[in-house]
């Protein structure tokens, strides 16, 4: 039951994150019809970042600080994030409350108006793609090796004749008429958690945690425990070259099987380990997710992901 009539939403100051949180808003209103959800949104220190890529800072909560300080203060009652923005450890007294059904995770191929290519491999060589993800930029450099990939710091505006962005924030903006080509997992993997929105809470608020748990997607919920697990085990973050990709397969016994595939790439590309492995998943399943993703980060690692991780990090000292 709930305990007020007003619970407060907080959420970044973005186009995209403010479409999302109302997103979380409307599915929150429909559920509880006698209660208000006011939004507060605010700025973090990642929005004011505009002429320097985020892999070059290494920071891990660039998006999320401001909104988790607000939530310790209780200036609001939780708070709606893109997952793949999430640091894998979360502040003491905080916890994700709810994970929402994923939008596609994948990433989508955007062509320059005009010109008539359908994929990356109709471009010109020497063409330019832009986008703001060293994981993209390692993956595809190793596929395209005649296209150049550069960093979109700010605005898609210079040189370029594709971009690479997130599926799930173009369908988001309504913009997914723009969508020239979802990129297949045999050309590119996806950033842990892409796709998915979390709402984040005080671990010790019962009353939100309920109130958001009617929003919570226990399949999403398990792919990105998966994925999130290989991250932290990597000790990576949403600004290294981490791909994943999870599904459900059919098991026996109506039991399922998750599958969970990880990447860790060179930012040249010129090397690339991959590893994969399944799961069998009945009950709660969070255990077993969590040991699915630990145990490819295990594998990783042996083939040489930390490695790779530890000279990126020695890199940007």
């Amino acid at each position: 039951m709930a305990t007020k009539t007003t619970y407060i939403i907080g959420s970044r100051k973005s186009q995209l994150a403010l479409v999302q949180t109302q997103q979380v808003h409307d599915a929150l209103a429909a559920a509880y019809p006698s209660l208000t959800f006011p939004i507060t949104s605010m700025t973090t220190v990642g929005d004011h970042i505009l002429n320097q890529p985020l892999f070059q800072i290494g920071e891990k909560s660039l998006f999320t600080k401001e909104l988790e300080i607000a939530l310790q203060d209780k200036v609001v009652d939780f708070v709606v994030h893109s997952l793949k923005d999430l640091p894998t450890n979360l502040p003491d007294g905080m916890t994700i409350g709810a994970i929402l059904m994923r939008e596609n995770p994948k990433d989508a191929l955007v062509i320059k108006k005009g010109l008539t290519a359908k994929g990356l491999e109709d471009l010109p060589k020497g063409s330019v793609v832009g986008t703001s993800s060293v994981r993209r930029i390692a993956q595809l450099k190793k596929a395209f090796p005649d296209l150049e990939f550069q960093n979109v710091v700010y605005a898609p505006d210079g040189p370029y004749s594709a971009i690479i962005l997130a599926v799930a924030g173009l369908v988001r903006l309504g913009l997914d008429d723009r969508i020239t080509q979802i990129l297949p997992e045999s050309v590119i993997l996806h950033a842990v958690g892409q796709g998915a929105l979390a709402i984040e809470c005080r671990a010790e608020d019962a009353d939100v945690l309920q109130l958001i748990s009617v929003l919570d997607d226990r399949d999403t919920r398990l792919r990105c425990t998966a994925e999130r697990a290989l991250m932290r085990m990597l000790e990576g973050g949403c600004s290294v070259p981490i791909g994943v990709s999870t599904e459900f397969l059919d098991g026996q016994d109506e039991k399922k099987i998750l599958k969970l595939r990880g990447l860790v790439a060179r930012l040249d590309g010129s090397e690339v380990v991959i590893s994969e492995a399944t799961k069998e998943i009945d009950g709660d399943g969070t255990e077993a997710a969590t040991e699915l993703g630990q145990e490819v980060a295990k594998s990783l690692a042996e083939k040489g992901a930390d490695r790779i991780l530890a000279e990126l990090t020695k890199s940007r000292k």
